[in-house]
């Protein structure tokens, strides 16, 4: 005797709501990721746990209103244990994509990596969920399988391509609506080629849960959710403050490397050819308890690339900038900086000690604690040239 489905009917007044819950959690979470480089790491980790929280949450929230919405003509109940690893597994996958993107260098390759990676994760958040009913039992079609997949992947790296491709309120609210019909589009594709079979004993993993319990579950998430909206749609309004510079702290231009390496002087290599150029001074901005500091490149002894930003290293600090090594290769190598390694850049001035080994080398400085810079052998020549040896 073969299965005999159920009939499946739907409340469009939830289902209406869901879709609202996933468009507000996805601007919610990219709002929150938004001028992440402007703040120091901890900050930034702060930042990315939040909006992994309400893109996961929002996930889960919406799977679960839309689950809310269907009808069955018999009684049905959910795992709790499976329910909730349904969100931790949401908000888990979502929180390595965002750390992706906001720790490492932001190439086509790793936005592409970081949206089929939130895609993977409704995917598993709405599988996992399933998988919790009790006394029903979901039965696949490798074409719902298939477009959801697709739909999923697809829809979440173009909507990560448009948020993060220029971080304007207008790609931010692209790329919202393209996450929310990412998730919505998992959902309601796969559930529309999902059929329910009863099953007449409970298969529990853990505690059973009603619908009325989910339902109180699920309006606690999204008040949370609507509450970070609000929040974030006040500040999304608001413009930003720009940090308005006087002429002397404004980048000077940089100099090519061919007129660097033309100078035999031995002297300070940053010197201003006239006094306009005197009062563009560049200084550094560096991140430290949300305030940004401006350092003298004078008093910095090296820059180390860290992932897609830099540590600055003074005499008697360690400082977060949010420039990339490229960047900071652009701007210091015109205030005398030399490029010893892929990942680092020196003051000259500071260094007190150079020693060669074989086809490589390293930069010593006077203060103790700081650590060598390696000298590649690729660059060794050149280094060797402007230290004046």
């Amino acid at each position: 005797m073969g299965m005999v489905f159920l009939d499946v009917g739907q409340n469009f007044g939830l289902v209406a709501a869901s879709v609202v819950i996933a468009l507000v959690a996805g601007f919610t979470g990219l709002t929150l990721s938004t001028d992440l480089s402007q703040q120091s790491v901890a900050r930034r980790k702060r930042s990315i746990a939040a909006s992994a929280i309400a893109l996961g949450g929002g996930i889960w929230s919406m799977h679960f209103v839309a689950m809310l919405g269907i009808q069955m003509p018999i009684l049905f109940y959910y795992d709790a244990a499976m329910t909730l690893a349904s969100a931790l597994l949401a908000i888990l996958i979502v929180g390595t994509a965002l750390l992706l993107l906001h720790f490492r260098e932001r190439t086509p390759t790793t936005v592409s990596a970081a949206g089929a990676m939130v895609g993977v994760g409704i995917l598993a958040m709405h599988y996992v969920g399933m998988a919790g009913l009790q006394l029903c039992r979901p039965v696949y079609t490798p074409l719902g399988i298939g477009l959801s997949v697709i739909s999923a992947i697809g829809l979440c790296i173009a909507a990560f391509w448009v948020a993060y491709g220029r971080r304007t309120n207008r790609s931010i609210l692209l790329g919202t609506l393209c996450f929310g019909f990412a998730v919505c589009a998992v959902h309601f594709v796969a559930t529309a080629n999902t059929r329910f079979v009863a099953v007449p004993t409970l298969n529990e993993f853990g505690p059973v849960m009603s619908n009325e319990t989910l339902a109180l579950v699920v309006i606690i998430s999204s008040f949370i959710i609507f509450g970070a909206f609000l929040w974030m749609g006040v500040t999304f309004l608001i413009p930003s403050p720009v940090l308005v510079s006087s002429p002397d702290l404004a980048p000077s231009v940089p100099t090519p490397l061919t007129q660097q390496l033309a100078v035999a002087d031995p002297k300070p290599f940053y010197t201003p050819a006239t006094p306009q150029a005197a009062t563009r001074r560049l200084h550094i901005p560096c991140e430290r308890n949300g305030v940004t500091h401006l350092i003298d490149p004078d008093h910095v002894v090296f820059v180390r690339a860290e992932g897609h930003y830099t540590n600055v290293y003074t005499n008697d600090a360690q400082h977060f900038c949010a420039w990339p090594i490229t960047e900071a290769v652009k701007r210091l190598t015109a205030a005398g900086f030399i490029k010893t390694h892929s990942s680092y850049l020196v003051n000259p001035r500071q260094v007190k000690r150079f020693e060669r080994f074989k086809d490589h080398g390293v930069c010593r400085f006077a203060a103790a604690h700081l650590p060598p810079v390696p000298v590649s052998r690729s660059n060794l020549k050149v280094v060797r040239g402007l230290l004046g040896l």
